[in-house]
């Protein structure tokens, strides 16, 4: 088998002019792969549960895991997408994913709604836990593009998707 030949080791930054440190670029792109990690681990999450669901509400679960499946997908790419414009080079894998979110593994077990959908809520607390505070570093360092993305899109995503299923186990008894 030959060794593949390399175009940029991971760690290493590609010349870019984008009027940004290395230093800055480096610390976004640090901060971006932990959040693709965490978007890849949630959207594999999501694609669990939508093959896994069952119960009275599978056909509404099924449906909405589905497309949040496809809206976490979609984040992925444009997360990725700022790594490389960045100059860095984004994960790929899923494994590397694991590696690198603070999500929790779930059991190989297929799980009641109720233990799905709060997992989810814990995921989606991570990720915007993690994003908020890499909104305000990007800031901080004048990196107006990467705050762009962790606030207009990975925040407001996750928020959206969180309340989506805060709403599935809503205790909440009309007044």
């Amino acid at each position: 088998m030959t060794t593949p030949r390399l175009t940029q080791r991971f760690e290493d930054l590609k010349p870019m002019k984008l009027a940004l440190s290395d230093t800055i670029r480096k610390a976004s792109i640090v901060d971006l792969n932990r959040t693709l990690a965490d978007a890849i681990v949630l959207r594999d999450l999501y694609e669990k549960h939508h093959w896994q669901v069952s119960g009275p509400t599978f056909y509404q679960l099924h449906l909405l895991f589905d497309a949040h499946q496809t809206q976490q997908s979609e984040l992925i790419d444009q997360i990725a997408e700022r790594i490389m414009q960045l100059g860095g080079v984004s994960i790929a894998m899923g494994i590397d994913a694991a590696e690198e979110s603070e999500i929790p593994r779930p059991p190989r077990d297929r799980e009641a709604p109720a233990a799905q959908l709060g997992r989810l809520l814990i995921a989606h607390e991570i990720v915007l836990s993690f994003a908020r505070h890499a909104a305000r570093r990007a800031s901080e360092h004048g990196d107006d593009g990467s705050n762009d993305l962790f606030v207009s899109d990975v925040i407001r995503l996750n928020e959206k998707q969180a309340w989506f299923i805060a709403e599935h186990v809503s205790d909440a008894k009309p007044a």
